[in-house]
């Protein structure tokens, strides 16, 4: 074969690689604009569905007052709450479009990444054992860090929640009951000051979860007296709230540590026996913190329902957010050479082993 049939039977090949690669740098720019899309998209859908909870709040307390309050306040009230609806329903359906939109490109651009690697005879995953040797190492790395970052962002959502459903609905209320009052007062002194009397009930329970919230987002007696002290304070708020008995056992003397273990320790009681009250039920937990030893040790024991542990052992992958949350703990125990095994089934329930070195 001469020089120009081979330049002849190459042409085609190489006019479908450039098509392919015009095509999958177009995909590229769309999926750039449509993710700022769904991020300014999902902004939106969440600012409106707090003001649309809000609103629902709002509307419990008109529902309670529907005698004091005048009738148009009551129409602008339920006008308001259908017109948030709509546009929460309208933005919900924008932004399921634009994510349908981005998964359809994704799979063009994957599916076109794997012909473009055939033609140029390239393998899309590598053939050197090496080189997928260090793909796999930064997959895990990859995998270990999106787990941290999902843990954190999990973790801000639990406490937006929080926030949002306790002292932010509370001062909602505040608001209502104090145009009560001031309606009242003209008209119905003794009312007025029945209301009063409610609202300052109302801000005193408030107050009480704000300190518990605070509490629980950074105990300020972690710092000032240690972490031992503070686990007993947290361990009798947690039987208190939750209606679940929990059996406390502390192995060695009462001692400060550095403030980064004495965080890591309180902070992974919390996580774990989160969990455990969330996602199993229990009626009874058994912690033991026993910093005795070489190595501080945390055991957490209880018997509510069992789990797929051997996923974390594995550190696999898994949608169970219980298994998520504890294999985003053992990866942080394992970078400060730590360790986190477990072992759960269903006539002994779960035990959560946890240690951490002393040096």
């Amino acid at each position: 074969m001469d020089f120009a049939q081979q330049l002849f039977s190459d042409d085609p090949k190489t006019e479908i690689i450039e098509q392919i690669t015009e095509r999958m740098s177009t995909i590229k720019r769309k999926m750039t604009d449509i993710k700022d899309q769904i991020v300014q998209t999902q902004q939106m859908v969440e600012r409106e569905q707090q003001r649309y909870s809000d609103i629902a709040t709002e509307l419990n307390t008109v529902d309670a007052n529907l005698d004091k309050l005048p009738r148009e306040d009551i129409r602008d009230k339920y006008r308001e709450a259908l017109d948030v609806r709509f546009r929460l329903t309208t933005m919900r359906g924008t932004l399921e479009k634009f994510e349908s939109n981005y998964e359809y490109l994704e799979t063009e651009q994957k599916l076109l990444s794997e012909i473009l690697g055939k033609l140029q005879g390239v393998e899309v995953f590598g053939t050197d054992e090496e080189e997928a040797l260090e793909g796999d190492a930064t997959d895990r790395n990859t995998a270990n860090i999106i787990r941290i970052v999902q843990a954190q962002e999990e973790e801000r959502q639990r406490l937006a929640r929080q926030m949002h459903d306790g002292p932010a609905q509370s001062l909602t209320n505040f608001i209502l009951q104090a145009e009560i009052c001031q309606r009242l007062f003209n008209r119905n002194p003794e009312k007025a000051a029945e209301e009063l009397n409610n609202l300052k009930t109302a801000a005193s329970v408030t107050f009480q979860k704000v300190r518990d919230f605070i509490f629980d987002l950074r105990p300020m007696m972690l710092d000032d007296l240690g972490v031992i002290p503070t686990i007993r304070r947290w361990v009798d708020s947690f039987r208190e709230k939750n209606d679940i008995e929990v059996e406390l056992e502390i192995a060695g003397e009462e001692r400060r540590m550095e403030s980064h273990r004495e965080v890591m320790i309180f902070r992974s009681i919390q996580e774990v026996m989160g969990h455990a009250r969330d996602y199993a039920s229990p009626t009874k937990i058994k912690l033991k913190l026993d910093t005795t030893g070489s190595a501080t040790q945390i055991l957490i024991h209880d018997d509510g329902r069992s789990f797929e542990a051997d996923i974390v052992m594995e550190g696999g992958e898994s949608q169970d957010a219980r298994i998520q949350g504890l294999l985003s703990l053992k990866e942080r125990f394992e970078l400060v050479k730590g360790s986190l095994t477990v072992t759960s089934n269903e006539s002994e329930g779960t035990l959560v082993r946890l240690e951490l070195p002393n040096n």
